[in-house]
């Protein structure tokens, strides 16, 4: 029967749906057969052998395990969303008749709100890649980085054939395979044009490996690091620079409908967490523009009755 898959056979199937369905990233899917190995690990303790064995209870004692080892709040919620992801995935096919991860609550996070750096920190962070190892190549990668937005697969999987220098556009693959079209400046311009004319950039990858495939993503974090280091700036990944691309481009003026499309965001509900990293520009852009916020000589006048004259 399918209900009594066993669970090293209901893993392979999940894992080739994020793969040739979902079209997730290599990376992605490592981390979910990272965190569902241990789960499967964890149950074979248990003396469970089918998915259909597993419940609530299995699933809470399991998170309570984990917190037991010393695990960060955050690496358990993430765990706890890949279990979640594989019942969700078996219910859908018909693999089991409830879904035992439904309705299983997580440790409870703070709330994060995405860091990014200053428009200072940022210019000298990217300056900083001429001090690199490969400092035309390290110098391309911070440009696009915080020049684009782009994920780290994403620059990572970038083609020479995605990339139009004329026009100063590159096409980006993003998840799900979805295409969008990013522009770049004349700083990145220029460190491309350089990159590719050392002719060490100029194979079908715009940043090889060394093995002649893309470039690894622990190279991207590795140069990423030594840039903040050189620059004095810590704590820094190619996910803040992302974070920084969005922020000073809304910081700009950009609205967040383009914001979405240059980050490749599904949802505009994504884009609008970028909302609160720009709080204090966004109040100032209020209080500038709109007459409810201004006294009649056109000053902020929080107090002002000949503007707001409620009793």
């Amino acid at each position: 029967m399918l209900m009594q898959e066993k669970i090293s056979v209901s893993l392979d199937q999940f894992f080739d749906h994020l793969r040739y369905e979902k079209e997730a990233s290599p990376h992605t899917v490592t981390n979910y057969s990272v965190d569902l190995a241990q789960f499967a690990e964890f149950l074979e303790v248990q003396g469970i052998e089918s998915p259909a064995e597993v419940d609530g209870k299995t699933i809470r004692s399991w998170l309570r395990e984990m917190m037991g080892y010393g695990y960060a709040k955050t690496s358990a919620a993430r765990k706890l969303s890949s279990v979640r992801s594989w019942f969700a995935f078996l219910f859908d096919r018909g693999l089991i008749s409830s879904d035992p991860a439904k309705g299983i609550r997580g440790p409870k996070l703070p709330s994060r709100l995405p860091r990014a750096l200053s428009r200072e920190d940022a210019f000298r962070l990217v300056d900083a890649g001429q001090q690199g190892e490969d400092p035309l190549r390290d110098t391309a990668v911070l440009e696009l980085l915080y020049g684009c937005g782009l994920r780290i697969a994403e620059l990572a999987s970038l083609r020479w054939q995605d990339v139009d220098l004329d026009e100063r556009m590159v096409r980006v693959l993003g998840k799900g395979s979805k295409e969008r079209i990013v522009p770049f400046g004349t700083c990145a311009l220029k460190a491309l044009g350089n990159w590719r004319d050392s002719g060490e950039g100029s194979s079908g990858f715009v940043f090889p490996g060394r093995r002649g495939g893309a470039i690894t993503v622990r190279t991207v974090h590795r140069i990423v690091r030594r840039a903040a280091l050189k620059a004095g700036v810590a704590n820094v990944t190619p996910h803040v620079l992302r974070h920084s691309f969005a922020t000073h481009l809304l910081e700009g003026g950009a609205s967040l409908r383009v914001l979405q499309e240059l980050l490749g965001h599904e949802s505009l509900l994504t884009t609008q967490h970028y909302l609160a990293v720009g709080a204090d520009h966004l109040r100032k852009s209020y209080e500038m523009a709109h007459p409810r916020a201004k006294g009649d000589n056109g000053d902020v006048q929080g107090n002002d009755d000949s503007v707001c004259p409620q009793e």
